[in-house]
């Protein structure tokens, strides 16, 4: 547990949080700034600041809770899908530097877009790039 981190304190509980899941290294609560009905966060239990930091038992717990978290709200709140998302680093959106998994369902009329707008990229840019992280 790292000292004011907000996660840190929910999953201690002394934070409350409305938490509707869990497994030994990860749990799972509502978002109070929802972007949409139902919206979840999963944390792993250790701190880490991103999933770049997260211990690979963590993450892997994380992702298989938000796994089941995904059916869920689709079955359970009639959602016609779901977004999962990390944020890391602040220009990212990140605001809570714990690692953590949103599970964001989403609705054919919900308000909710996201900033960033598909279009055909330069395919010898898209080339160049990749050559730089293989």
């Amino acid at each position: 547990m790292t000292e004011n981190c907000l996660f840190c304190g929910i999953v201690a509980g002394s934070v409350p949080s409305t938490q509707v899941a869990s497994n030994e290294r990860a749990i799972a609560f509502m978002d109070i700034n929802p972007a949409t009905a139902g919206h979840l966060l999963v944390v792993p239990r250790a701190h880490s600041t991103d999933l770049r930091e997260a211990d690979a038992e963590d993450l892997t717990a994380a992702t298989l809770l938000a796994q089941s978290l995904v059916s869920r709200v689709i079955e359970r709140l009639d959602a016609d899908g779901a977004n999962l998302l990390s944020c890391i680093g602040a220009t990212a959106w990140q605001s809570v530097f714990h690692t953590h998994l949103h599970v964001v369902p989403r609705y054919e009329d919900d308000p909710l877009q996201l900033p960033w707008h598909p279009t055909p990229g330069d395919m010898e840019k898209i080339q160049a790039t990749a050559a730089r992280l293989v």
